[in-house]
């Protein structure tokens, strides 16, 4: 009988319909094998408690507690009545709270001193934290006939506490691993046996018994080194097959001639280069002059200089005789990256043209919002080869677009690009294209070895001479009003001395709906700060700007930027304020990259809560980019001791691109900050954390590349080949192969 097959079988069979259902939708998990690989996030030990005070807010947890105190209290004239419950785990205590007609059995069953597993969703009421209506399981030793079934069929005195949902508690999750748990056996180990042997790993059937079911904290430790093996290793072996089959690809070496294009280029600089830029265009010439295609990742701080070693780069391509063509990912930063490589280049960016230098090219821009006359001739520049240089959005891949001779794409953001659309344009060559990916969002070693495994990475961490000191201040709105008011009083300073100002605000306003969240009732009760600030709908551009032009900024000259505007008023918007006629300008997040004006010294981030640790990371990055220093103000209603202040403390406290990616990780799991760039792998990544293995993914890359160079289709280890069937399958490894 064909093992495998065991694994796929639909969960439906085994646990029945209804359950499987709520599985499905609620956890993912469709087949046995889904559910053998959904492992306990943690165990509790019989007689010891969980830490109350380390539980997050407005998640779903699990928790083993003791029953402190329960009472029942009336309200509304004696018409109503709650059940308040207070559990401790000797140094913290959590309110549970019950009402109306579902008091009756937690009442009788909360008794002071029962010990329980209870399952909710942490919430906030009078700024103590709670579980209201908490689903729960008694654990003591007069607990109901279904607890003590539930308790003795976990072998050992480690109870697992499972990732669940309001629809699926724990202890549900851990019966339904009791029934699949005998198939555990049927699971084809991937691992090479001389890896799993030389690196003392338990095989895998072992290792998923004792994750479930484990006796001794031993047990969880063998079983956790052997899973995370697994995953780095597989996903490895998927990025290492992608880097050989690359190697088997021939592309057209592109070598800049000596005294062309590029030469009289760099002759024009008004500057030196910094050592790091010189150090990776030597990577990337390097790269371009073999008969292989390159497939680069360049990382840099923001203002680090990619822009320029992306364009010295393409200049090199021009020379040899190809076409190099960048992709962004919006309107406005397509123009803004045409205007300043045109400025840069002078008369070398005039091919064709009166007064053109003898090595000039011609540089095209191709956006959506062009007019048909332009459109038209961009296109023709380039199917006769007359641009060597083209800047385009997502309208550089409609299949009307040719090449004369594509040598080289840059991607730069290239998190905010579909994998279709990139390979689209790749795909445009005569040869494959070389290929340099950029990213100005920090990205630690692990990530990139994980997410962009299949791209050599350059990283530029000095900043170009000049460049500013930038000083970033947390301003708490809600508990400091005239903090806020001194915001704008430093606005006009800056205005005053000759400088601009930004102001990011999280939504745009205009016809969007301010609707209460959903599910949200009237507030007839008292909320808590956090709640309030959670609440309110964010601050919109539309909104902030009129009340700056008739308030705090009166007599300076306020306007808007947004993606919704037509892209000319974008671009005419963009052009007043990098020309300095615009003091203020109050945007979305559509300024986040590639946004250049040097005379801009202040920025403040309204609502700064509402994003990400290396988005403001990269929205500060606008100022400070000239010779006088930045001021970035992140403005909050969140209360001190939340969460959200201590990540906007962590921001103000460092400019380390790098040290606030790590930060930004750890604080929010890696999918929320990987986002689509690791779609598709984050489900293959139950148990290894990105930047906790560090070692494990460095040495299963190791070895991978060995495996994959002695095996490439893995003809000697089918169990290899099956796990990487099961674990990235079609879909996923197109999104990889294509990073």
């Amino acid at each position: 009988m064909d093992l495998v097959p065991v694994l796929e079988e639909p969960l439906k069979k085994v646990l029945g319909p209804p359950t499987a259902k709520v599985m499905a939708e609620h956890l993912g998990l469709h087949t046995v094998g889904d559910l053998l690989h959904h492992y306990p996030r943690r165990y509790a030990e019989r007689g010891e408690l969980t830490r109350l005070a380390e539980l997050p807010l407005d998640e779903h947890v699990t928790v083993v507690a003791q029953v402190a105190t329960a009472r029942v209290l009336r309200f509304n004239g004696g018409s109503g009545q709650r059940l308040e419950v207070t559990i401790t785990d000797g140094s913290g205590e959590l309110q549970l709270v019950f009402f109306g007609r579902g008091i009756h059995k937690p009442h009788k069953d909360l008794l002071p001193g029962t010990r329980a597993m209870f399952a909710g969703k942490v919430g906030v009421f009078n700024r103590k934290m709670q579980l209201a209506h908490p689903a729960y399981q008694l654990l003591s030793a007069d607990s109901s006939e279904e607890a003590a079934e539930t308790v003795g069929s976990w072998a050992g005195a480690l109870l697992p506490i499972y990732p669940a949902t309001a629809k699926l508690e724990s202890w549900k999750i851990a019966k339904a691993v009791d029934l699949v748990l005998p198939s555990a056996p049927e699971a084809v180990d991937p691992l090479p046996g001389s890896l799993r042997e030389g690196r003392g790993l338990v095989p895998l059937t072992e290792a998923l018994l004792k994750i479930h079911r484990p006796h001794t904290k031993a047990d969880i430790a063998d079983a956790r080194a052997r899973l995370k093996w697994d995953e780095a290793f597989v996903l490895q072996v998927a990025l290492a097959r992608r880097r050989f089959a690359d190697t088997q690809l021939t592309a057209a070496p592109r070598v800049a001639k000596p005294d062309g294009l590029l030469t009289a280029f760099d002759a024009k600089l008004p500057f030196t280069l910094t050592d790091g830029q010189q150090k990776v265009s030597k990577e990337i010439f390097d790269d371009l002059a073999t008969e292989h295609p390159m497939h680069r990742l360049l990382q840099g701080e923001v203002g680090s200089g990619k822009t320029m070693v992306a364009l010295r780069a393409m200049l090199a391509v021009v020379d040899a005789g190809g076409q190099a063509a960048m992709l962004a990912p919006t309107e406005v930063l397509a123009q803004q990256h045409h205007r300043s490589i045109t400025e840069m280049m002078g008369e070398l960016a005039e091919g064709g043209m009166l007064g053109g230098s003898d090595h000039s090219t011609k540089v095209v821009l191709l956006t959506g919002s062009m007019s048909t006359a332009a459109r038209r001739q961009a296109l023709l520049d380039l199917v006769t080869g007359d641009a060597g240089l083209v800047i385009g959005t997502h309208a550089l891949i409609e299949d009307k677009v040719q090449f004369h001779d594509l040598g080289l794409v840059v991607v730069d953001e290239q998190h905010r690009f579909g994998v279709e659309q990139r390979d689209a344009l790749r795909s445009k060559g005569k040869q494959p294209p070389h290929l340099l990916v950029m990213t100005a969002t920090p990205i630690p070693r692990t990530v990139a070895m994980t997410v962009f495994g299949d791209l050599e990475t350059s990283v530029l961490d000095q900043l170009p001479a000049g460049r500013s000191p930038i000083a970033s201040h947390v301003v708490p709105a809600a508990d400091k009003p005239h903090f806020l008011s001194r915001a704008w009083e430093r606005v006009r300073e800056e205005v005053s001395n000759g400088h601009q100002a930004y102001v990011v605000c999280p939504r745009i306003g205009d016809d969007e709906d301010e609707k209460p969240k959903k599910g949200a009732k009237s507030a007839a009760k008292k909320q808590s700060a956090e709640d309030e600030a959670e609440k309110r709908p964010p601050l919109a551009v539309l909104a902030v700007a009129e009340e700056l032009a008739h308030g705090p900024l009166q007599g300076i000259k306020v306007e808007v930027l947004h993606g919704r505007m037509h892209p000319d008023d974008k671009d005419a918007v963009m052009r007043r304020f990098a020309a300095g006629e615009t003091d203020v300008l109050v945007a979305t997040t559509v300024i986040e990259v590639g946004v250049n004006v040097p005379n801009a010294t202040a920025m403040v981030i309204m609502d700064a809560d509402r994003f990400g640790v290396s988005q403001l990371h990269q929205l500060r990055g606008r100022v400070g980019r000239g010779s006088a220093p930045g001021l970035c103000l992140l403005v909050t209603e969140m209360p001190e001791a939340s969460p959200a202040r201590a990540r906007l403390g962590a921001v103000a406290s460092t400019l380390d691109g790098f040290e606030l990616s790590r930060i930004d990780l750890e604080q929010r799991r890696e999918g929320d900050v990987l986002g689509q760039a690791q779609s598709g792998v984050r489900s293959s990544l139950r148990m290894l954390a990105v930047i906790e293995d560090e070692e494990i993914i460095a040495e299963a890359r190791e070895e991978a590349t060995k495996v994959v160079a002695a095996d490439p289709d893995l003809e000697r280890l089918p169990g290899l080949g099956i796990a990487l069937a099961a674990l990235l399958d079609e879909e996923r490894e197109q999104y990889l192969d294509k990073g």
